[in-house]
């Protein structure tokens, strides 16, 4: 089979959780043949790969973000919009439910171009009754640049050239789930979603947290992701979740309870089983497996192990990973010089496997996460966890329903400093707690979360797609 796989932001172009997990699981489909179909955002980084691909992918299809800004006026709209295309444009402005078949016939299948629309007449008709009904207090031209930045992109990619693929999954909704469907559209194929975290709430906190959106648009903004959801929601044939409450989340968010189902994340256990624990040099060595980004919120894992510092002086912090957002990387940089931390480690990237042997125990600070593949890698090598509450990182911790295992770490609530320096301070108090809740971790992984097990799932998932298109039948 030929699979489309639709990726926003990650493989192949930068290493973290995501991108290790996509490399795999390709590597593993040696049956299948892969089409990437990636969303990138600066043009500049085309053909910019990190990882050196399997060979069972045959095509790789970029398209940028920022084309779009590139994307040429080509005069006066000839096209007469219908009342049904004048209602589904309406619907997408408004960030409601769109007839997305219609959108597709005109942005992809009849080439209108998405400049001419966004200066047009009927464009600007549309608006001027959307802000006199939402924002009749909000200046015209505020409405006018925030509504251009949201459709821009989106009518941007449904002009976008399709690659020919059995199926479409997305790993995500947003973008890539959009562009999944109209994979489906135009094919007539099937549509399938994996989601590693709950992406459009991901995006709701970015909103709320962002300086670049205007107060009156945050609402707006949210409403557009929650849509971008919805599409993909609507159409799938299954959608994946990595963990219960995800899975929750998602049909909370409008999807159909009998298409969904959970397959968690899977690791090589043996590869990490193996790995010896640290001989007792008179230190405590934390390890954050982690990029330099943001929503890590490295920033406060480093205040925390300031306040750890103030309490034990015999413990130092490892941070592995490359750097996602040079910015913030240099922030982090400057708060551990100004606090005057000499015992703060920035290794970059590192062989995970060799460098946990200098490791008693690990720390997650993401302010959101899906089911990080850190904790798990940790766990199955019988290093405890300190995490914050995110995704499912207390169910990895303590265990889900019929799970009598035990504790393998703490978990606390995101930006928590206080907490989270309590917790390491608990974990660095006894070497004989940390083998005991570090046995109960790899137990917990050796059961649940082994790679061979994850991808027995998937591949009766594309099986199922195969029974769909009756190719299976005697």
């Amino acid at each position: 089979m030929r699979i489309c796989l639709i990726l926003e932001g990650c493989y192949p172009y930068v290493h973290g959780g995501v991108s290790t997990w996509m490399h795999q699981y390709i590597k593993e489909m040696k049956e299948h043949e892969f089409v990437l179909w990636v969303i990138g955002a600066h043009a500049e980084d085309k053909g910019k790969f990190v990882y050196e691909l399997p060979e069972n992918v045959v095509e790789v299809k970029e398209v940028f973000l920022d084309d779009a800004l590139h994307v040429k006026d080509t005069g006066k709209l000839l096209h007469i919009f219908t009342r049904e295309e004048q209602d589904s444009l309406r619907e997408l402005m408004d960030c409601g439910r769109p007839d997305w078949e219609v959108l597709f016939r005109l942005y992809h299948d009849k080439k209108i171009n998405p400049m001419s629309f966004l200066k047009s007449e009927e464009f600007l008709e549309i608006l001027e009754k959307s802000c006199l009904e939402k924002y009749p207090y909000t200046a015209f031209a505020d409405a006018f640049h925030t509504m251009r930045s949201m459709l821009l992109p989106v009518l941007y990619l449904l002009g976008s050239e399709v690659p020919q693929a059995d199926v479409y999954h997305a790993i995500c909704t947003g973008y890539g789930g959009m562009l999944a469907c109209l994979g489906g559209y135009v094919y007539q194929k099937k549509v399938l979603l994996t989601e590693h975290g709950i992406y459009t709430r991901e995006r709701e906190e970015e909103i709320i947290r962002a300086k670049w959106v205007m107060a009156t648009y945050k609402k707006q903004w949210i409403s557009f992701f929650y849509m971008l959801s919805d599409i993909i929601y609507s159409r799938a044939f299954q959608v994946t979740a990595l963990f219960t409450n995800a899975m929750r989340t998602q049909i909370q968010m409008g999807c159909d309870e009998k298409k969904c189902r959970v397959i968690e994340n899977g690791i090589n256990y043996e590869r990490l089983s193996q790995i010896p624990l640290k001989e007792e040099d008179g230190q405590v060595d934390i390890g954050a497996v982690v990029r330099m980004a943001p929503i890590k919120d490295i920033k406060t894992m480093i205040y925390a192990f300031f306040e750890l510092c103030a309490r034990r002086k015999n413990v130092r912090l490892h941070i592995m990973g490359g750097v996602d957002d040079e910015e913030y990387a240099q922030e982090c940089y400057t708060l551990v010089k100004q606090l005057k931390l000499e015992n703060v480690i920035f290794t970059g990237r590192v062989d995970i496997v060799k460098y946990m042997e200098k490791l008693d125990f690990t720390i997650l600070t993401s302010i959101s996460e899906g089911q990080p593949l850190s904790v798990l890698e940790s766990l199955a090598a019988r290093r405890p966890c300190v995490t914050t509450d995110v995704g499912c990182c207390r169910e990895l911790l303590e265990g889900k329903e019929g799970d009598f295992f035990g504790p393998a770490g703490y978990c606390v609530p995101p930006m928590y400093r206080q907490g989270l320096a309590s917790a390491m301070d608990k974990m660095c108090e006894s070497r004989s707690l940390r083998l005991r809740m570090g046995a109960n971790g790899q137990n917990r992984v050796n059961k649940y979360y082994r790679h061979e097990r994850m991808m027995k799932e998937y591949k009766k998932l594309y099986g199922e797609v195969e029974t769909a298109y009756g190719w299976n039948r005697i």
